[in-house]
């Protein structure tokens, strides 16, 4: 018998649906961060080596979809507030280049340092560095072409543009210049700077390219400016092909599934915050269900809170509400990155379906970890494998599948193949 019982044997306390406390929503927090202690301590030594001068690396969090790495991203955002460091956030996307939304990220976070610095006019000489940067593009190549309206852009910085830094139209000249402007202002105030990038493996390979360089000569110099970036899991692969260094420039840190006692703890400890608990059994069953994805754990989490009369809730309550849960992840998890694919893009990802279960099977792994090789896709569907590579970079570049490893593809959705295995063909 658990504490609650224990202390109130004849209260029945009922599950009120407008108390359920769960949230699985796109890049929302949940009510109990579990199982991400390791990441949040690693990052407070990062900070707190650099306001000591130490050397320390920027920091690249890979993972799939729906292990909770935006979410991470946010509270790792707000452990850098915390200790009064200049942050800004952007969300990486294949058709922008980074000089907007680096510009404006850098922007928000030197104004959160400017109240504290002592020399008004080296924010300005920042800023005008910071206006030349976001308004030079880099030429198109076409002779009398007009700007792009994204390049037309003005950032809301009331001091004349700068000449001469961070102005060339090379972005990796211009980033390394401008990074490094940044990294002095925060020193000036005895802090840093912290610039959050999700989704940075949409980044072009020219920008790509740029940061790596910025960070490297960032290190060098020991200056107080990071970047903290997340990423699908062939991440690392991507900065590798930028640049060779990237595989020592940066602390990767890889985000998977919860653990069993930390899937609990995220179910049962905002739970118990509302006086209701669950049955071994309940919990045994929504582990099963979930997968220990966070973002599962919540989506069943809120489906068998809504359906449970009272508490404690029940392997019952779980099967009721199963059904509901799944529906839910079936239209707005997987059917929507469904409909993105065209019809050769589908099948790419039926064939996939199929054969990493196989895998799985043969590796003695569940489906969702299950890499498939490129060769067998083409076997199964009687194609050559240079004939696919169409569809298998489309669907790379919307980002729902990866290659982990030369020669095989994975899905970037955890229970993906289930969910494909289960649509009529």
């Amino acid at each position: 018998m658990s504490s609650l019982a224990a202390r109130r044997p004849d209260t029945v306390r009922f599950v009120d649906p407008v108390r359920n406390p769960y949230a699985p929503g796109a890049g929302q927090r949940p009510p109990e961060l579990a199982g991400r202690a390791r990441e949040l301590d690693v990052f407070d030594v990062v900070l707190e080596r650099i306001a000591r001068g130490r050397p320390e690396r920027s920091l690249m969090l890979t993972g799939l979809r729906g292990v909770g790495k935006t979410v991470l991203l946010n509270t790792l955002r707000s452990q850098a507030i915390g200790r009064l460091w200049g942050s800004g956030k952007i969300e990486a996307r294949p058709d922008q280049s980074l000089r907007r939304p680096i510009a404006a990220a850098l922007h928000m976070a030197v104004r959160e340092l400017a109240p504290r610095h002592r020399a008004p006019d080296r924010i300005e000489a920042f800023l005008g560095v910071l206006k030349a940067f976001a308004q030079r593009s880099a030429p198109t190549g076409r002779a009398g072409a007009a700007p792009r309206l994204r390049d037309r852009w003005q950032p809301g910085i009331d001091v004349p543009a700068a000449t001469g830094r961070a102005d060339s139209g090379d972005i990796e000249i211009d980033l390394v210049e401008l990074l490094s402007d940044a990294a002095a202002v925060a020193g000036d105030v005895g802090t840093g700077i912290a610039i959050f990038i999700d989704e940075m493996q949409d980044l072009g390979a020219e920008d790509v390219s740029a940061l790596c360089a910025a960070c490297h000569e960032l290190s060098q110099l020991g200056a107080p400016l990071i970047v903290v970036g997340a990423g699908l899991p062939h991440l690392p692969a991507v900065l590798s092909a930028a640049k060779s260094y990237s595989e020592r420039l940066f602390r990767y840190q890889r985000i998977d599934r919860l653990d069993r006692i930390a899937a609990d703890q995220a179910l049962c400890a905002p739970a118990e915050r509302e006086e209701v608990e669950y049955e071994p059994k309940a919990l045994d069953l929504l582990y099963e269900k979930s997968g220990g994805y966070p973002y599962f754990v919540q989506a069943y989490g809120k489906a068998t809170w809504d359906h449970a009369p009272r508490s404690p809730i029940t392997a019952a309550d779980v099967r009721v509400a199963a059904p509901e849960a799944e529906a839910e992840l079936a239209v707005g998890f997987f059917g929507s990155r469904f409909e993105r694919a065209t019809p050769a893009e589908r099948e790419y990802m039926r064939a996939m379906a199929t054969l990493s279960l196989v895998e799985g099977d043969a590796g003695g792994r569940d489906d969702m970890d299950a890499a498939v090789p490129t060769a067998e896709i083409a076997r199964s569907l009687g194609r050559k494998p240079a004939s696919l590579s169409p569809a298998r970079d489309a669907l790379i570049k919307k980002g729902l599948i990866y290659s982990g490893e030369r020669g095989t593809v994975a899905f970037t959705v955890p229970h993906f193949g289930r969910y494909l295995r289960t649509q009529p063909a």
